[in-house]
This record gives structure tokens, C-alpha cells and sequence, in this order.
């Protein structure tokens, strides 16, 4: 059986923490898809969506196994309908954690065939977070050594 993983987010922007999760991840799956999400707690992105589609395709362009869709609607219906039977997630610390269960527990409840798959963070990018990025750009910093491509 194909084991595919899905790795949900919003993704504004996708750094180099997620490029990091993504291509620890394929060690464990044949298969991953980067699935950026409309997250309702948020009126609007900071980047547009086809500009990270075409971002994240490009950071990924050596790798069939990874593709790139959006989505809005539940991440468990999401899985479901794209035959993956996981969900791959990042944590940077004990935060992250505490509410990615939170997420799993409810995810697991609407689909019973789904299973999180947790990675922690490489040291390098554990402080990395996309509102933290957001914020400096926004101000006109440097946030390039903190993205897998170019601005």
C-alpha cells in the first residue's frame, strides 16, 4: 500500500522549516502532498496563493513525489478524498505540541484511518515562524535566509 502523507498549512509564507519537514518526510512516505489551507481565523494572506503554489512547486521541482494543491475544507475530508492516510506536522516546542493534539485528536475522530506523524524541528530552523518572517518583510528586512527560494 502507497503511503501517502499530507502536510497541511496555511503556509504564508512556507519556510525553511516546512522544506525541512517535507524532505525528512519522504523518508517515511512515498508520497507527500503540501496542501495549503484557507484558514478561516484569517481574514487574508500576506502572500497570494498562486504565488506560493508556483514558490513551493519550484522549491520542490527535483521531487515528483511532492505536489502542491489548496484546499478549504476539513483537513480530515481533505485526506480522505487524496487517499493519504497521513498527516505530517512540525513541532518547534512543547506550544506547538499542545495544539497540534489538540488538531490530531479531532482529525483522527473524523477520519479513523488518518495518523499523525509528528517531527520535531532541526535545531536550525526551530525558531523560524511564518508571522515572525511576515513581520520582517513587512519592514523591509532580510528574511531570504530564512525561505528555500527567492522573493
Amino acid at each position: 500500500m502507497k503511503r501517502v502523507a499530507l502536510f497541511p498549512g496555511s503556509f504564508d509564507p512556507f519556510t525553511k522549516g516546512h522544506e525541512d519537514i517535507v524532505l525528512r518526510g519522504l523518508v517515511l512516505f512515498d508520497e507527500i502532498i503540501v496542501a495549503i489551507g484557507y484558514n478561516s481565523q484569517k481574514d487574508h494572506r500576506y502572500f497570494k496563493i498562486d504565488f506560493m503554489i508556483e514558490k513551493i512547486q519550484e522549491t520542490f521541482s527535483k521531487y515528483p513525489q511532492i505536489s502542491v494543491i489548496t484546499y478549504s475544507e476539513l483537513t480530515a475530508e481533505l485526506a480522505r478524498k487524496q487517499n493519504a492516510n497521513y498527516l505530517l506536522r512540525g513541532l518547534r516546542n512543547t506550544t506547538d505540541f499542545e495544539y497540534e493534539n489538540s488538531i490530531s485528536q479531532v482529525n483522527r475522530y473524523l477520519n479513523s484511518q488518518l495518523e499523525s506523524v509528528f517531527l520535531i524541528t532541526s535545531p536550525p530552523f526551530a525558531a523560524i515562524n511564518s508571522s515572525i518572517i511576515r513581520e520582517v518583510h513587512r519592514y523591509g528586512g532580510d528574511v531570504s535566509p530564512l525561505l528555500p527560494y527567492k522573493l
